[in-house]
């Protein structure tokens, strides 16, 4: 097998935005030895919950940061195992996480502000601290990156160049309006109010959620703690151009009485919002060597809990690829092309999820809403349905089925795009300092031949579960391609189409 190539130096990566995204992109970077510098004009961070469900998918994912990352995220939080549909105050069906073939078979309740806390910690272990009160003044793109313009809240600039600009900066990026890209969809026209309370009287176990469909709107209730609960209530339609204040702690009292389980008594509101969903996607994630990532990107409904997921799992798929290319590992412009594409089809899906659960959760015609009550126990009660489902939210069913970088697949395995779940005993596919492929052999596999490039695979092969396959999986867990026993010249040519100088 051909020796590793050494690496390049490249100027920094400057990430726009300090909240989970950006904290994760800036983490990732700095694991594969990338320099980062991370600015945000805040001048101090916020310590209201906000985003509060983490997803099996993102800490798979998350752990191949190592340090513990994922261990003292759920360390903080509250695992929850099952989710509960009532309709009118009864039990329509419960659908269990567990099925899902992860390491962490519940999502994660924790608020954004311990998340940013403990990603902070992590990013500073890697000597990278954000530069709050910091603003993205100005950048101009060029063919290798970006010369950009940074103000301090004092009036200070400072100009650089850098290897890549990521808008990592929100719902109303400044990096986005910068570019001159569309955010094309549209704004819903119905309020919604969400809070976080003291609560007794939840007739629920603390390790499941519910949501309670009613004929005014629903209501939602993810459990962050023992009497501690993030309680989310459809308003209903309004012609105003803006979501009104959110209700009292009396309000949202009565509206629970309404359409929650009933006995669930509110005692203290620690925060509380009103806001109006937006369903939009930007026209392009990259122009360039300048990407958009999360809110940046993509904004929905927060009806799965997935918005802040979505986000960390685009920071994942570029900071792979793009460490790749600027450690010169890597030189085929397919591996910064396929950013686009990949997560655009997930954006897309995850809004197009999200906007179906709005509007079955709010139908307005009541027959529609008794044929809802009357199937849904029955679709419910499926194995497969339920197995979808769980997929679905846990995000643990995304995929990239049509991304440029997909090889062949072969036999009755998965795939090349789909995830391949982590396996007992081992290390995350993509742990380490470096992002390389893994090879997966089956029984009765040859070893690969000695002209094999070797600077972009990990030495430590595993074992695959097919027998007689060979699979060659990314650095973030998907296959990248799958062949039968002896096939190895598959393998040579998609390793040699990335580009590395070791063929």
């Amino acid at each position: 097998m051909t020796d590793r190539r050494p690496d390049r130096h490249p100027d920094p990566v400057l990430i726009a935005g300090a909240g989970p995204v950006g904290l994760v992109m800036a983490l990732e970077l700095a694991r594969y030895g990338i320099p980062v510098r991370i600015v945000d004009p805040m001048t101090a961070r916020a310590t209201t919950s906000r985003a509060v469900a983490i997803w099996p998918r993102t800490l798979e994912l998350l752990d191949r940061a190592g340090g513990g990352l994922s261990a003292e995220l759920i360390a903080g939080g509250n695992k929850v195992i099952a989710a509960h549909m009532l309709a009118d105050g009864k039990t329509l069906a419960r659908v269990p996480l567990a099925e899902i073939e992860s390491p962490y078979p519940f999502v994660l309740m924790l608020p954004q502000s311990e998340t940013e806390r403990i990603l902070l910690h992590h990013l500073e272990a890697r000597g990278v601290r954000p530069e709050l009160a910091t603003a993205l003044a100005d950048f101009t793109p060029d063919e290798d990156g970006v010369t950009a313009t940074l103000r301090r809240a004092d009036g200070r600039e400072e100009t650089a160049h850098f290897s890549a600009l990521i808008g990592c900066d929100g719902a109303h990026s400044p990096v986005r309006h910068r570019l001159g890209l569309a955010f094309a969809g549209e704004t819903l026209g119905s309020d919604w109010a969400q809070g976080d309370f003291h609560l007794t009287g939840m007739p629920f176990p603390v390790d499941e959620f519910a949501t309670c469909l009613h004929r005014d709107g629903p209501a939602v209730l993810f459990p962050l703690a023992p009497g501690r609960y993030r309680v989310i209530i459809g308003l209903g339609p309004n012609p105003a151009p803006t979501a009104p204040p959110p209700p009292d702690m009396a309000g949202f009292q009565a509206l629970l009485d309404r359409r929650g389980p009933g006995g669930i008594t509110l005692t203290e509101p620690l925060w509380t919002t009103s806001f109006r969903i937006n369903e939009r996607q930007v026209e392009s994630y990259r122009v360039g060597r300048v990407f958009l990532a999360g809110d940046a990107a993509h904004v929905h409904s927060p009806a799965g809990g997935q918005g802040m997921n979505t986000g960390m799992q685009d920071a994942v798929n570029l900071a792979w690829k793009l460490a790749l290319v600027l450690r010169g590992l890597a030189t085929s412009p397919l591996l910064l092309d396929s950013y686009d594409p990949e997560r655009r089809a997930v954006g897309a899906e995850v809004i197009a999820t999200s906007g179906r659960l709005i509007r079955l959760s709010t139908l307005s015609n009541p027959v529609a809403r008794q044929l809802r009550n009357i199937v849904m126990p029955f679709v419910l009660g499926l194995a497969p349905v339920r197995h979808a489902l769980a997929g679905e939210l846990t995000e643990t069913a995304i995929h990239y089925a049509d991304s440029p970088l997909n090889g062949a697949s072969w036999g009755a395995g998965p795939r090349a795009g789909e995830r391949l779940p982590p396996l007992p005993g081992e290390p995350p596919y993509g742990a380490g300092d470096t992002p390389r492929f893994t090879l997966r052999l089956g029984d009765g596999v040859t070893p690969p031949p000695d002209d094999l490039p070797m600077a972009l695979l990990d030495t430590v092969m595993r074992t695959n579960p097919v027998p007689g396959g060979i699979e060659l999986v990314r650095p973030d867990g998907y296959l990248a391609l799958a062949v039968a026993e002896g096939e190895w010249e598959p393998v040579l040519d998609y390793v040699r189409r990335l580009g590395p100088e070791a063929n």
